[in-house]
């Protein structure tokens, strides 16, 4: 398998996975069991893969590392948001 294609799927796959919490707590605005300390740490760890992909010029870390942060990003809104509603 080519390696970009290789990494093109790693990143499809990764950078999804925080979609469906991120749609359930936009339908539910309920983000009781969400640690902002998890998203914290996990934006900081994908900013640095965008730092990491960009020295790099590797397009397939930049763009799913870059999509994983806005994802997580928009889901610690979400939590700032809807923790201060309660």
């Amino acid at each position: 398998m080519d390696e970009n294609l290789l990494g093109i799927i790693a990143g499809i796959l990764t950078s999804v996975a925080m979609m469906p919490q991120l749609i359930k707590v936009i339908r539910e605005k309920n983000v009781e069991d969400i640690s902002v300390m998890m998203l914290l740490v996990l934006i900081s760890g994908l900013s640095l893969w965008v730092w990491y992909g960009i020295l790099k010029d590797e397009l397939p870390i930049i763009l799913s590392n870059g999509f994983s942060v806005l994802v997580n990003l928009t889901l610690l809104t979400c939590c700032l948001i809807f923790k201060n509603k309660d």
